[in-house]
């Protein structure tokens, strides 16, 4: 299913859909449309409205400036401050970002206090960019479980994580939905503030540093870069005597991670415009509930994968959750009814069981000293993600409005076959070469 991974997402639960829905309305009042949405959720027969279309067309490329204006700047600086945490810390990783994106919400505020134009978001999305944004956080946390978990639980542990990213992600959802409903935008996003500063001040007062510091380690430095590119040059200090094969491994399943979470951040700020519009029309309070839905896949993925993982390889458990996914795509491309709408949401109910997989199998590719390299890389990939999944989706959605509404999921389900052919290959070869070897043993 097309969410936020930690992933996933790269904004705050209440925050992501609740910016899309005051997008729409402030652009509607600008534009004048005045609620002929609701005509035609009474009257299918009814022709498309121009203005509706306008309004949509507006959002989208709205939310597509604003995603490109913060993660343009978030791509150079995330990778940074992964590899910096190898000797820095991973407290300041936690820290700095939370800070930036409280920045980020002020600037909201204002905008919202003042009627400025929606062009002013993008000088709040740049500001917590150059903090690393919510990326930095996810790489940060994601190192951290790396450092304190072995080889064998970092698949659950990661899961775990995802779960709880995923857990508040739902009841983000729920109360934003319904406060947004009864007392507007300003308050929701007040709470938000207010999270993103307890989150940094937490980090500060109870969190215990995993590495050990190196008080001289320089932010800016041409370092932490180089340590990136030798992970994916050489395949790491872990090479064996297939050292192809391993560095092979490592692309390949970058390759993976970048064509899921592409597909997760492309489509899940269309869910939003997909269900204001006709034929559903859905209020804030049934995209709540569609969004609370969408996260509690978080959930029942770690169940899903703490069971199947009994008798299943992580592979093989990677490869059950895309075909979630395809399935829950592939109804969210017809759906038509606020009953078919919830019907994507169940099947698509194992849909993030395939991003720790990934991870777990890329953090078990290099040694434990390689670890902030690596997250530092996945962090660069996971910015890339959300600019390329923005980029192409919320182009591709208006473009593709006039012959099929849901033909963006449809797309985004055909990507994914990409890596579930890749993550099967390399599981049936990892089986066929550990025969051969105990054959020969």
């Amino acid at each position: 299913m097309c969410s936020g991974q930690p992933t996933m997402k790269l904004q705050p639960p209440t925050q992501a859909p609740l910016s899309t829905q005051y997008l729409w309305d402030r652009i509607s009042e600008d534009l004048g449309y005045n609620g002929s949405r609701r005509s035609e959720c009474s009257n299918s027969s009814a022709p498309p409205d121009p203005l509706q279309k306008e309004v949509e067309t507006l959002t989208a490329h709205w939310s597509l400036y604003i995603s490109l204006a913060g993660f343009s700047v978030g791509l150079l600086v995330v990778p940074l401050l992964g590899s910096w945490s190898d000797f820095a810390g991973r407290r300041p990783v936690l820290i700095i970002p939370n800070l930036g994106m409280a920045v980020q919400v002020v600037v909201y505020l204002v905008v919202m206090y003042l009627k400025l134009p929606v062009v002013y978001f993008l000088v709040g999305r740049i500001l917590s960019g150059l903090s690393g944004d919510f990326n930095a956080i996810l790489a940060g946390c994601f190192a951290y479980v790396a450092d304190t978990s072995d080889r064998r639980s970092r698949t659950f542990r990661v899961a775990v994580l995802e779960a709880c990213i995923g857990i508040s992600g739902m009841l983000a959802s729920i109360i934003g939905g319904q406060w947004r409903q009864a007392q507007g935008y300003i308050n929701p996003f007040w709470l938000v503030l207010a999270t993103n500063l307890a989150a940094a001040l937490y980090t500060y007062l109870f969190v215990r540093e995993s590495v050990l510091t190196d008080p001289s380690a320089k932010l800016v430095t041409s370092r932490h870069h180089k340590a990136v590119w030798h992970l994916f040059s050489t395949g790491g200090s872990t090479t064996e005597a297939g050292g192809r094969v391993h560095r092979r491994n490592l692309w390949l399943y970058t390759l993976c991670f970048f064509l899921v979470v592409s597909v997760h951040f492309g489509c899940r700020e269309l869910f939003v415009l997909y269900e204001l519009s006709s034929p559903l029309c859905w209020g804030s309070a049934l995209i709540g509930y569609g969004s609370a839905a969408n996260n509690l896949a978080y959930l029942t993925s770690l169940l899903g994968l703490k069971i199947m993982q009994r008798c299943l390889a992580d592979s093989w458990v990677g490869l059950i959750g895309l075909a979630s996914n395809i399935t829950g795509l592939v109804v969210f491309s017809v759906a038509d009814s606020t009953q078919l709408m919830f019907t994507g949401y169940g099947l698509s109910f194992l849909f993030m069981a395939v991003t720790p997989v990934i991870r777990s199998k890329l953090s078990k590719l290099v040694d434990p000293s390689e670890q902030g390299a690596l997250f530092a890389s996945v962090a660069c990939v996971e910015s890339l993600c959300f600019l390329v999944g923005s980029g192409v989706f919320n182009s591709l959605y208006p473009a593709t409005l006039h012959f099929m509404k849901g033909f963006t999921f449809l797309f985004a389900a055909i990507l994914l076959f990409i890596p579930a052919g890749i993550i099967g290959t390399l599981q049936c070869l990892d089986q066929r070469r550990e025969h051969r070897d105990s054959t020969a043993s």
